[in-house]
């Protein structure tokens, strides 16, 4: 190194001065664009590895998203099959010659149902994986999903608090309860929000003897009131869920727009 310091300082001795700016000017540059493809590089890199990420991340929301639709699809289901039953009672209590009360009881089973929508959950935002997503629509509508799941779940809890204080109430207190609660075993083993539903332990509560007569029944004005609280609220969270239907199908096309491998980019220009 002192032998290189040397020779290299009696060439600088030995050159004029204009001719040294330049070489070392040039020397400079090097450096630069040196530096700048190592960037560049290194940059390409990262990249790679976040496009890799990404893909990961969107095959677990595509896994995520498909799941929430099914589960969506089973609650709106039932909604539908309580709205139903809530419009028979009415036409049972406009028309009831003829109503055996086990028909009513039946009816009845769909009434208490409680159907909610709980969705697979994710991290993107607090995890900071939200911003490895490029697409700035599909970022958007994931940003927004757990607001949009809340107003579903809104309409689910006003539901439940009807549910809990008047019509369970109502039915232990007018000696129902077995009776509803007995014929929901028979026509459903295993109930639909069971989560292994291969098991299947048959329960038999037998009917209440004290359950009054169709007539006596269909008199309640109660009934009447639980029949129109049914439809008006199952319709009501079958409305949301329609809605967060439709966001689903669109995250769901937009993440599998994403995953096509002809959408990928390569290596930097």
């Amino acid at each position: 190194m002192k032998t290189f310091g040397k020779l290299r300082r009696q060439e600088i001795a030995g050159r004029p001065l204009r001719k040294y700016i330049l070489y070392a000017l040039g020397e400079i540059a090097l450096i630069v664009v040196g530096i700048l493809i190592a960037l560049r590089i290194d940059t390409w890199n990262q990249q790679q590895k976040d496009a890799v990420t990404e893909q990961k991340i969107l095959a677990q929301l595509e896994t995520e998203y498909e799941r929430n639709l099914a589960q969506l699809d089973e609650k709106i289901a039932m909604r539908a099959e309580s709205v139903q039953a809530g419009k028979t009672l009415l036409r049972y209590i406009d028309a009831p010659d003829g109503v055996p009360a086990d028909s009513v009881i039946f009816q009845m089973t769909f009434v208490i149902r409680d159907p909610t929508f709980d969705p697979i959950s994710n991290d993107l935002i607090a995890s900071g994986n939200l911003l490895l997503i490029r697409n700035e629509r599909l970022k958007n509508r994931l940003a927004n999903w757990t607001s949009e799941v809340r107003q579903l779940q809104e309409a689910e809890l006003e539901w439940q608090k009807i549910r809990t204080q008047v019509i369970i109430p109502f039915l232990i207190r007018n000696g129902l309860d077995r009776s509803v609660q007995d014929a929901l075993w028979k026509n459903q083993r295993v109930p639909v929000y069971a989560l292994d539903r291969n098991i299947d332990i048959p329960q038999d509560l037998g009917p209440s003897r004290r359950l009054p007569d169709a007539e006596a029944l269909l008199a309640m004005a109660e009934i009447e009131g639980i029949a129109s609280e049914t439809i008006t609220w199952a319709h009501l969270g079958n409305l949301q869920s329609l809605g967060l239907r439709n966001r689903i199908e669109e995250i769901l096309q937009l993440i599998r727009a994403e995953r096509d491998p002809g959408t990928r980019s390569g290596a930097p220009e």
